[in-house]
């Protein structure tokens, strides 16, 4: 005779039934393991600029990501419909069409992707000539064996796969800022490498203090990381790199571990600001494995934030109390669906979108003041 099944043991069994367990061999070398939500409440993060720019429509980034993913859309291609519409937009000057120029005036763009479900990923930097440098690290992605793609080569394949090469991605906005960086350094332009990096910033400094450029044009990007409500993650991100930049430079954005990195099992991770401190401690990549190991988005960007403080060393990167004098911010989330923004100081923002619609918040910073405090 079958005996009833007592109420608590039901609720047990149910419980079980909830959860898949992910368990992995690391657990015989000690590891925990994972217990994953077999559903998770649908989630897009991004930089602050993916609830703000529209391109002359009426949805921005994140609800773009949303709306699609929702909707039965891949992830990934959910994310890249949604900075697309930054990437267009010639409104904001550090991304895309309209990005600010490198030193010699040309629009150079980087842009990296990573599919969670299908361990994938692609990248293009120093990219010219396309506005959508999203779509064109997609290709590699889905048409090559390769990671990353660069420079001229870069321009070659995405003709090859279709995409209009354009002469010159700039706008007016974009060359007047450009002229008038060129004004402003001119006279010493071409003195020694020091003297001419030392003249390029202090004039980009004086136009960001007359309000010519914003803060994030200095180091403009935009992340975008979405996971759906069955838990699969994708991320992008998308730039025009360092305002005035040394032709040829490439940042983190393209790079996979510091301007992107996402793992399917875990969470996924970006980030906007200074690039060659996320390169240097490919942050992105180490923020995934934090909390891989159990900790929160938030706790796990705080911590690479403080690994940045520590590494950073050299005197022209310091302020007058001896911190670094720039900014950087990581946006991530993890396989539960929670999620982060943090910054190196007071005053960052960033945006989600879930259920309630697009909302823009305020990060978490580490160190009080600004950078040039």
């Amino acid at each position: 005779m079958t005996k009833k099944m007592k109420r608590r043991d039901f609720m047990r069994t149910g419980a079980v039934a909830g959860l898949t367990l992910a368990a992995t061999k690391d657990e015989v070398a000690g590891f925990p393991m994972i217990l994953k939500q077999s559903t998770v409440k649908p989630l897009v993060i991004s930089s602050a600029n993916g609830n703000r720019f529209k391109n002359g429509g009426d949805v921005t980034a994140v609800s773009k990501a949303f709306t699609m993913m929702t909707g039965g859309a891949d992830v990934l291609d959910s994310v890249i419909a949604g900075v697309n519409i930054v990437e267009l937009d010639p409104l904001d000057d550090s991304v895309g069409y309209g990005g600010l120029p490198n030193a010699d005036g040309v629009v150079q763009l980087d842009s990296s992707v990573m599919h969670g479900p299908k361990k994938r990923a692609g990248a293009v930097g120093a990219l010219e000539g396309v506005r959508t440098p999203s779509l064109v690290a997609k290709a590699v992605l889905e048409n090559t064996d390769h990671h990353l793609i660069v420079g001229k080569g870069a321009q070659d394949f995405a003709r090859d796969m279709g995409f209009k090469i354009e002469d010159d991605l700039n706008t007016e906005n974009s060359r007047r800022k450009w002229l008038e960086w060129k004004r402003r350094t001119d006279p010493e332009h071409y003195l020694d490498p020091k003297k001419r990096a030392d003249a390029g910033h202090k004039a980009a400094l004086q136009m960001l203090a007359a309000g010519l450029l914003r803060e994030e044009n200095m180091h403009g990007t935009i992340n975008c990381d979405a996971i759906n409500s069955k838990g699969e993650i994708c991320g992008v991100t998308t730039t025009s790199g360092l305002a005035w930049k040394i032709p040829g430079r490439i940042g983190d954005s393209p790079i996979l571990g510091a301007g992107l990195y996402v793992d399917g099992a875990v969470g996924a991770a970006g980030s906007t600001g200074r690039g060659e401190a996320n390169l240097f401690n490919l942050c992105s990549f180490v923020i995934v494995e934090e909390m891989r190991r159990g900790a929160h988005p938030k706790d796990a960007g705080m911590e690479v934030l403080n690994r940045i403080k520590n590494n950073t060393i050299e005197k022209r990167l310091l302020n007058a109390r001896g911190l670094p004098n720039f900014g950087i911010t990581f946006y991530m989330l993890n396989a539960k669906g929670e999620y982060a923004g943090v910054t190196m100081y007071e005053g960052g923002s960033y945006a989600i979108c879930n259920e309630n619609g697009p909302q823009t918040l305020k990060c978490d910073a580490l160190l009080t003041g600004r950078p040039s405090d």
